[in-house]
């Protein structure tokens, strides 16, 4: 057998600096074991052995061939590892037969000798021509096969015995390298286009070879040939097997290794996206299906959602805007929901909560914290003035994910799957993840309205993800781990010591769109609507600030509720509520798109319309059920809401309004209301009837077990 180690002493030789040099002395010292080398020239050299042996300027030259690391054999697991069990068993019956031969023993060793051996044509010592003779009769194969096994063996060891395998390159690299080439160019060009067959890509590449290099000058495969090649080029190229969404994803995949952002604490990384959901809504207005958008912000580190918002048919800045507003401030707790599901207070893990009871009730759906940067796509609503303004004034970093590349958001968009399989798909209506899965009439079973629907995904993030471990939630110190986003954000909290509170009960002002206006002697005017309300600066007074227009004040805004608008005095830096005038004719939240839409509707109908003739008619237009165009719907959408995109605090002095005079003379009774009292008639005839509820049943037994 071949070994690894060589001879080194007397008349080896090494190629030293580039020239082949001999030990011709080799001497022990106190320092070390010398050598001493001698050129072509005869020129002798004394160095260190350890220099010779293991530098990197001497490479041995070995008088007998044996495995190194430049050779073309391979190792031997590795020869090993391609072989199917049958062959495997051939190899070691093979082993055993040359040990045989070469010891007298299968095994190789007479402390292993088994049952008869060794035998009387194997016993060891003695010509060894006979042995092949009788192993190979005994085979039924040639001496010579025998031999070569002897020789692969003491060569190579077991891995030696193995049947030689031919590397091949498959049908590509038989074939002309220019035509594969050509042919993968005309691949690639076809990654943003519809799928092509593979007879077209043969013809274009067979067309492209020929006017490149002349009609004989590449040797064409044959048709069949051809196909094989497009298979193997398909691993490299993914163009006929898959989707051409899901081919051009793996074309974008960078070439070099994949980096991610690693989040440490908390509300380091939060990360942001709108999706369409796959389940029908229902419209309020015309009972029928429409399409709902949710959008998601996720906390990277603890995977807790942190804010959800459910629109009709398309999201607005000012929802992504109310989204990032509940990070700061989150939506209350149902108060049917699990205990395990509330959040109790800012900053207070619930395994710190001692006092459930005093919690209930005032918890919070989602963990409040304030992010550092925010994680979006290129999406028109998250490029937006709006949102790019909101972050920079509540120094918040945006990071923009790359260009069509979802796996930058991985976790949220993970989420949305989890959310399409583990509630949405049991709705009904729900219409499945593509045209391919959908049902016969999904919109046929829906009834969710869409504030129900985003109160239900609402109330699954609480009770179930946000209690379920997560198999990306590890921590490296204690291998398999596994936490849900609950735990982690108590894990987060403990390993980075501090959270960042938001400041202000009042950003929810923060978050609206500005409007700079003049104040005239009449009132505001913002798109042809006047507000009038306390604390509005008088007509002559400067103002302090550089707006876009000379002498302008900036107003806050909310597109979905234009009945009114906010203004923070410069110098109390109190909020204000201004009304517009035309309010008490809506009655209830106005969006811009209505009254946009009604203003259209009332100057094709009136010679001289005016904005609250407009919004009666848009009304009495929507209670006769005539609202059925698709941009009336969207509107109607929006204004059935119950609940507002911003959770808007009151404005004015808190101190002041709170007064008990002062409410009596707005004419706000400061005691609460007491419930009317029921008339009871004059004489029940039975005492146990009179304590009766109006249903027939005892209250007391009614109330008995109500908390239990």
């Amino acid at each position: 057998m071949s070994r690894a180690g060589a001879r080194a002493g007397v008349g080896t030789r090494f190629r030293y600096d580039g020239e082949i040099v001999e030990v011709v002395e080799m001497t022990a010292t106190t320092a070390g074991n010398e050598v001493v080398l001698k050129d072509r020239r005869g020129r002798l050299l004394r160095l260190a052995l350890r220099e010779l042996m293991f530098s990197e300027r001497a490479v041995l030259i070995p008088e007998q061939p044996g495995p190194s690391a430049d050779d073309d054999e391979e190792i031997a697991s590795v020869v090993l590892d391609q072989l199917r069990e049958g062959e495997r068993r051939q190899v070691r019956e093979r082993a055993e037969h040359v040990r045989e031969v070469l010891t007298g023993f299968r095994s190789g060793s007479p402390e292993l000798a088994g049952e008869g051996e060794p035998r009387r044509d194997y016993a060891p010592g003695g010509p060894v021509e006979p042995k092949y003779a009788a192993k190979a009769l005994e085979l039924g194969v040639h001496v010579r096969t025998v031999k070569q096994w002897v020789a692969d063996f003491r060569r190579h060891g077991e891995a030696g015995l193995a049947a030689k395998r031919k590397r091949s390159g498959g049908a590509a690299a038989k074939a002309d390298e220019r035509w594969v080439d050509t042919a993968l160019e005309v691949m690639v060009e076809h990654t943003g286009e519809s799928k092509p067959s593979r007879k077209l890509v043969i013809e274009r590449t067979r067309a492209r070879v020929i006017a490149r290099h002349g009609p004989d000058a590449v040797r064409l495969p044959s048709r069949a040939t051809a196909y094989r090649i497009l298979e193997e080029l398909e691993r490299r190229h993914p163009l006929f097997r898959l989707s051409t969404k899901r081919n051009r994803d793996i074309a974008d995949r960078s070439e070099g290794p994949y980096g991610k952002l690693r989040p440490t604490r908390p509300g380091e990384y939060v990360l942001m996206d709108t999706t369409r959901l796959d389940v029908f809504a229902c419209d309020p207005l015309t009972l029928r299906w429409v399409q709902a958008e949710l959008t998601v912000a996720m906390d990277w580190y603890t995977r807790c959602v942190t804010g959800i918002r459910v629109t009709p048919v398309s999201t607005k800045a000012v929802d992504v805007s109310a989204v990032l507003f509940q990070c700061f401030r989150p939506r209350p707790a149902g108060a049917d929901w699990p205990r395990g599901a509330v959040w109790p207070e800012h900053g207070v893990p619930r395994t710190v909560l001692v006092d459930l009871e005093g919690a209930a009730g005032e918890g919070l759906a989602s963990p409040a914290l304030v992010p550092e940067t925010l994680v979006v796509d290129h999406g028109r609503v998250y490029v937006s003035e709006h949102l790019t303004s909101v972050c920079r004034r509540m120094g918040i970093s945006i990071q923009p994910a790359r260009l069509r590349t979802g796996r930058d958001k991985g976790p949220v968009e993970r989420f949305f799957r989890t959310l399409r399989e583990g509630l949405l798909e049991v709705l009904p209506g729900y219409k499945g993840p593509d045209i391919h899965a959908r049902g016969e009439l999904p919109e046929a079973d829906a009834f969710f309205f869409l504030d129900e629907l985003e109160e239900i995904v609402r109330e699954w993030i609480a009770v179930v993800y946000h209690c379920r471990p997560h198999a990306g939630l590890v921590d490296p110190g204690v291998p398999g781990l596994r936490m849900s986003p609950a735990q982690m954000f108590e894990h987060g909290m403990a390993r980075a010591g501090y959270i960042v509170v938001p400041r202000d009960p009042e950003l929810a002002f923060e978050f609206l769109a500005t409007k700079w206006r003049t104040v005239q002697h009449y009132s505001v005017e913002i798109d042809r609507r006047r507000y009038r309300g306390p604390g509005l600066p008088a007509p002559g007074i400067r103002s302090p600030y550089e707006g876009p227009v000379k002498n302008s004040w900036p107003f806050q805004v909310d597109p979905d509720d234009i009945t009114r608008i906010y203004f923070r005095d410069p110098a109390t830096r109190l909020w204000h509520t201004l009304t517009w005038e035309h309010a008490p004719v809506a009655g209830m939240p106005l969006s811009e798109d209505a009254l946009v839409f009604a203003r259209k509707l009332a100057s094709a109908k009136y010679r001289y319309p005016d904005d609250r003739l407009a919004v009666a008619d848009l009304l009495e237009r929507w209670n006769l059920g005539l609202g059925t165009t698709l941009t009336e719907r969207r509107i109607a959408l929006r204004l059935s809401r119950e609940q507002a995109a911003l959770d808007l605090p009151r404005t004015g002095d808190p101190e002041t309004a709170a007064l008990p005079s002062v409410r009596r003379a707005l004419g706000q009774d400061p005691r609460p209301a007491e419930p009317p009292v029921a008339e009871q008639p004059l004489d029940a005839g039975d005492d146990d009837e009179a304590d009766l509820g109006p249903a027939g049943e005892d209250d007391f037994y009614t109330d008995a077990l109500e908390d239990v």
